[in-house]
């Protein structure tokens, strides 16, 4: 039986399992079953690539378990159109054969891939959002931090009761703004908030898609912050909005961004790659973007770093080969193209 698996997909369902997949490199989006067997067979490029690697979450569970859902966080390289190196694929499914065969839950598969190479610990941010993500689409409670964080956005604590705030009680509250008054109360306390809880919770929210008037409302704070030259409130701000629902506001906030006295710093040039890739398939946006990129003279290899992952994404990647064709570029921005093939 074993012999005749040759996909994750197949390998989690002969095992019995019930199983899904979400992208974890980028914003934490799930990937159907369908797209990833396209993925898996190499008919499709992996669509949110980070590093040449696809970062993946995989969460399966037996139909009969009522324990909480194993979950695998798997690091894959990818080729230069962005699709899957299968041999690592088959290598991890062979591993796996190994340690565990075909059962894949219960006591004696605890620990049994902790030192494979494919399988990685994402960071303490990106973990809390995935298990508030996960606890909330199982209909699970929330952790015992989320009571605290969900008495301090209605304004119920002491001023200062922000430095006990958790990250996993940050993660659960952000995905669970539609419960009760939470999202109107996180809009009225945002203008207030300091800067040590905005940071971790935009960390939150920008995998989360937030509703039009909150996006509004952190419109206008990006520019606020740019008249008030606060770049780290602005970069809050940008973070919390970039996973929202209204994808125009977020283009157009992008916009003001790359006309603002802000738009060669390396911070916010990493964010807006990094968050808001999904503007730049308007390649007028695209060529500003690479432009303020080329201007950046902060960090050296900054533009050749941002190159290399717009260009890696399937649904960038022809927009951004085409600026190198293009006969309208500016010096700075012709002169970095340059130093990528040199």
């Amino acid at each position: 039986m074993t012999t005749q698996i040759s996909t994750l997909g197949e390998l989690l369902s002969t095992a019995g399992t019930q199983w899904r997949v979400y992208d974890i490199g980028r914003r934490i989006t799930k990937i159907d079953k369908q797209q990833f067997a396209q993925i898996e067979a190499t008919q499709t490029p992996y669509p949110y690539p980070l590093g040449s690697h696809a970062l993946i979450a995989i969460q399966f569970w037996d139909n009969q378990a009522t324990v909480d859902p194993y979950v695998w966080f798997l690091k894959f390289p990818l080729d230069e159109q962005s699709k899957l190196i299968v041999a690592s694929r088959d290598h991890f499914a062979s591993m796996v054969l190994e340690a565990l065969g075909t059962e894949l839950t219960g006591e004696h598969a605890d620990g049994k891939l902790d030192n494979n190479p494919y399988v990685f610990t994402p960071n303490a941010n990106k973990l809390a959002a995935f298990n508030a993500l996960l606890k909330k689409e199982l209909n699970r409670p929330a952790s015992q931090y989320y009571e605290y964080s969900e008495l301090y956005f209605a304004g119920k604590l002491p001023s200062n009761a922000w430095q006990s705030l958790a990250i996993q009680g940050l993660a659960d509250f952000a995905y669970r703004l539609e419960h009760g008054q939470n999202n109107i109360n996180l809009q009225t306390i945002w203008p207030s908030l300091p800067l040590e809880v905005k940071q971790p919770l935009s960390a939150m929210l920008e995998h989360v898609e937030i509703d039009t008037a909150f996006s509004e409302q952190l419109q206008r704070a990006i520019n606020t912050s740019i008249e008030q030259q606060q770049l780290d409130t602005l970069i809050c701000n940008l973070r919390a909005i970039s996973g929202s629902k209204a994808q125009g506001l977020v283009a157009q906030s992008v916009d003001t961004l790359l006309g603002c006295e802000y738009r060669h710093e390396a911070d916010l040039l990493l964010t807006l790659a990094g968050r808001c890739w999904e503007v730049f398939i308007d390649r007028e946006r695209l060529f500003k973007f690479l432009d303020c990129a080329a201007n950046n003279h902060q960090i050296d290899g900054l533009f050749a770093s941002i190159f290399a992952d717009l260009v890696a994404i399937p649904q960038l990647r022809p927009h951004v080969l085409s600026i190198l064709r293009a006969d309208n570029r500016s010096d700075n921005l012709s002169r970095a193209i340059g130093r990528l093939f040199s």
